[in-house]
């Protein structure tokens, strides 16, 4: 057995008698690789240079030695882990470029919100005011022929320009449960267009909602367009982007929501679907883009589909229009 002292390396003794053992051959092979890599370090090393560990030994170190870097047993992350990590460091160091003064003056008193560059002409910022002088920036004053930021060149910015950080609102359980406002979300199905969606932020803050909530992807990322669409709305109404909205919609009916989806052809009426649902009770509108809706996934999520009835032939509305209208169905429930 290893470490009997009355067995050479290499030998067993079995039932009195020694016997060759493979696995302490591998055993006293690696150990004297391991002396020998100490005798060459020894041996080459320079005066006074510090302790330098031996190289792992020969054909045998993969099994042995899980600190080498080309062992088997060398610890790898997972695929999934890594790229985790890497959209947390990318998110860390992402910025955006507000844009507009109504934008730009809400995100300068927004105390959420991580303040780093404030580009401005001088007449925007007489008019930005208290909100310029007490951000904690130095303004970057420029003529307005130079106004040199990056943001699309035909974008409306009246003079001034904030580069500030995302804003993070936390958790959807925190927002949805605890948050402030009526029991009520907004689910936005793939609705790219920051247009309709500062508009539906707009809304959403109008009628007293909770949060409007996308994917991340396939959805209107929080940028200048989108904040100018909301008019400021944006800084005061939380806008989460989960990873999966079916998984979001499945857990917001975990915390006792109510999920109803927006279809023209659905069979109950926006107004009945609300009655159904019954008095105080918590509910998620979801609508999908103009055009193909919402995804069968979403659909097949929700509690119930209902429309919003029409007078006229032409029964559609931007999606914008549906969320407000759906918004004031809701709140006065």
């Amino acid at each position: 057995m290893v470490g009997d002292p009355g067995i050479e390396p290499g030998m067993s003794r079995l039932g009195g008698v020694t016997v060759r053992c493979r696995t302490l051959q591998h055993v006293a092979h690696w150990r004297r690789g391991i002396a020998k890599g100490a005798e060459g370090v020894k041996a080459n090393a320079r005066p006074g240079a510090g302790p330098r560990s031996a190289p792992c030994p020969g054909p045998f170190r993969a099994p042995f030695c899980a600190p080498h870097q080309g062992g088997p047993m060398a610890a790898r992350k997972p695929d999934w882990v890594i790229e985790k990590e890497r959209a947390r460091r990318d998110a860390g160091r992402e910025t955006i470029w507000l844009f507009g003064l109504h934008a730009v003056r809400d995100a300068l008193e927004n105390p959420r919100r991580q303040k780093l560059r404030l580009v401005v002409t001088r007449n925007a910022l007489d008019r930005l005011g208290d909100a310029a002088v007490t951000s904690g920036l130095t303004p970057e004053v420029v003529d307005a022929r130079a106004f040199d930021v990056p943001i699309d060149p035909g974008s409306v910015h009246q003079g001034a320009a904030l580069e500030a950080r995302p804003l993070d609102w936390g958790s959807l359980a925190d927002v949805a449960v605890s948050g402030a406002g009526a029991p009520l979300v907004v689910l936005l199905d793939r609705v790219t267009d920051p247009h309709n969606v500062g508009a539906i932020l707009r809304s959403a803050e109008v009628f007293g909602a909770r949060a409007v909530i996308a994917p991340r992807h396939h959805s209107a990322p929080e940028t200048g367009a989108l904040a100018k669409a909301a008019s400021g709305a944006l800084e005061r109404q939380p806008y989460l982007r989960v990873t999966n909205l079916a998984e979001a919609m499945a857990e917001l009916r975990d915390m006792g929501f109510h999920l109803l989806g927006l279809d023209g052809e659905a069979p109950l009426t926006l107004a009945e679907g609300v009655a159904a649902a019954g008095p105080g009770r918590a509910l998620g509108l979801v609508l999908g883009a103009e055009g193909p809706g919402l995804r069968e996934r979403a659909r097949a999520t929700c509690d119930a589909l209902v429309r919003i009835p029409s007078a006229g032939g032409f029964g559609s509305l931007n999606v914008s229009n549906a969320a407000a209208v759906a918004l004031y169905a809701a709140s006065r429930d």
